[in-house]
């Protein structure tokens, strides 16, 4: 495709023109609002009362811009650059995975985890911060949610081995910081494989472990569809033949790192929820129960070490 593809049929000169233009190229309607409402700077909602609005010949560009590289298979989110998670606005790039609703229901059992730990079980307010790890943080979506969304104080540290989706991590912190300074303030960013990155002092202390690891087999990779297998990071997606590398580890590992009482919450794929409920309990996790996606499918893992 060219830009001349973008301009067959119909003249692109407002808004009406671009929304047609780019709804016949890529068959999708909403996705030709989403890209039309970047490069033009109106809300998607707003479009349908602006059609007539004039497209300058930089807004135009833009759309051919976007248009041919979604229409190449690029997740739209990549295209768009920026992407919402729950009360977010983010940068998204090939430097780390896609945020998806999945992750969302993932944060919401977490931070379910915080306000029950935040009472402490015999129901007395704590007043000391709760240390919370989100391991492989990505782009940061689950660990800047904590620091904003959650009731208790905490202290967050959020790890990644790559260097690369900490920079986009550091990036979203910076625009949480812009507009939430106070909440920017307790989140950390550690480079480093999974606990490697976190200080010595915190093992034994910490009162939730959150991770959205990767959990995808090497054959599930490769029946992905290509959006997804051609564009982002197969490190973040695949930990090995099984698929089930990273989560036994986080399982293990987790057990010295958790305070008595502490809660364990992973993102896993719902064919795998039975495995790696089994493994947690015979690692000696208490109170392993499973947790539904908006679909209903067995997505997260929640498990607690025993004490307190």
């Amino acid at each position: 495709m060219n830009s001349a593809d973008l301009d067959r049929g119909v003249p692109t000169d407002t808004v009406r023109g671009l929304l047609a233009s780019v709804s016949t190229l890529l068959q999708s309607e909403p996705e030709a609002r989403w890209i039309v409402a970047h490069a033009t700077g109106i809300a998607p909602g707003r479009l349908l009362s602006v059609l007539d609005t004039p497209a300058s010949s930089d807004t135009v560009d833009a759309v051919h811009v976007m248009a041919e590289r979604r229409a190449g298979g690029e997740p739209l989110q990549y295209v768009l650059g920026t992407w919402s998670f729950r009360h977010l606005e983010i940068d998204v790039d090939p430097r780390a995975l896609v945020p998806r609703p999945e992750t969302e229901r993932v944060v919401e059992v977490a931070l379910e985890e915080l306000r029950r730990l935040s009472h402490g079980a015999a129901g007395g307010a704590r007043t000391e911060p709760l240390v919370v790890v989100d391991l492989g943080t990505g782009s940061g979506v689950i660990a800047l949610s904590l620091v904003l969304e959650a009731v208790a104080d905490v202290e967050v540290w959020a790890t990644d081995a790559s260097p690369t989706a900490l920079e986009l991590a550091r990036a979203n912190l910076s625009r949480l910081s812009d507009s939430q300074p106070a909440a920017a303030s307790r989140l950390r960013l550690a480079e480093g494989s999974w606990f490697d990155a976190l200080p010595h002092r915190l093992a034994g202390h910490v009162r939730l472990v959150v991770s959205n690891p990767p959990y995808v087999s090497a054959t599930e990779w490769s029946e992905l569809d290509p959006e997804i297998r051609d564009h982002e990071p197969r490190t973040a997606l695949v930990p090995g033949d099984s698929g089930l590398e990273a989560l036994e580890f986080l399982v293990d590992r987790t057990r010295q790192w958790l305070a008595p009482g502490g809660s364990l919450v992973l993102e896993l794929a719902p064919h795998q929820a039975a495995t790696v409920a089994a493994m947690a309990e015979s690692a000696g996790y208490h109170d392993v129960r499973l947790q539904p996606d908006l679909a209903g499918r067995e997505r997260a893992l929640v498990a607690s070490w025993p004490g307190d």
